[in-house]
């Protein structure tokens, strides 16, 4: 473990920030994220942790979407909410970007890489606080520390242990979606992919996740 002096720290950023420390054990520690093995031991939290333990389904895919791939997404997150789901995401370009825009009236939560302060893309400083406002903004990484590429596969198991499920809507072949839809199966959630055209390289993925067992996902309905 760090050195008191270094937790000691990380305490005051995060309550500088106004981030909430969830512990592993606490009453507000989601259900679905404990069953995970092994569980992350914290979570620092910006906004409704009731969230959290509520029925959720993550929504995620490509960064550089196509404009149909996004209305998706933003569809299938608005229908996901009315029946009562919150929407995991990752707070990314595209896919990300657009489940939390359709999820945002009824309850959707981010999963960043960095510390849930840390705004990546820079141009999502809007949809940021409205995720910290409306949502919730979950992180393992302390306040202020920025994401690094070896945090987005952890990043990524937060995103599919909080949910039920997770639907892929575009993703290419090697691709952090695919790697969040490995883990969603490794820990026995439902994974889904939305089918697109054999032309198109961001069809690969989900394409290839319906060949290997994936159920196929053309609307909210088939998450039910």
């Amino acid at each position: 473990p760090p050195p008191p002096d270094r937790i000691e720290a990380g305490l005051q950023a995060g309550e500088r920030g106004g981030a909430r420390l969830l512990v592993l054990g606490d009453a507000a520690w989601p259900a679905m994220l404990a069953a995970v093995d092994p569980p992350p031991p914290i979570l620092w939290t910006l906004g409704d942790v009731g969230l959290l333990s509520r029925p959720c389904v993550a929504v995620v895919g490509a960064r550089i979407a196509s404009a149909g791939g996004q209305r998706i997404a933003r569809g299938l997150a608005q229908q996901l909410g009315q029946n009562g789901h919150v929407v995991v995401s990752g707070m990314a370009r595209g896919i990300d970007a657009a489940a939390h825009e359709g999820a945002m009236p009824t309850g959707t939560v981010a999963v960043l890489g960095g510390g849930v302060d840390d705004i990546y893309p820079p141009e999502h400083a809007d949809l940021h606080t409205r995720l910290a406002d409306q949502g919730c903004v979950v992180s393992e990484s302390p306040v202020g520390a920025r994401a690094q590429a070896r945090d987005f596969p952890r990043r990524n198991r937060i995103i599919s242990g909080l949910s039920r499920g997770v639907i892929v809507v575009e993703a290419q072949i090697r691709s952090g979606s695919l790697i969040t839809a490995r883990m969603a199966a490794e820990q026995g959630r439902d994974v889904f992919a939305v089918p697109g055209s054999p032309l198109d390289p961001r069809a690969r993925g989900p394409n290839a996740l319906l060949r290997d067992g994936a159920i196929l996902c053309e609307d909210a309905h088939d998450v039910e």
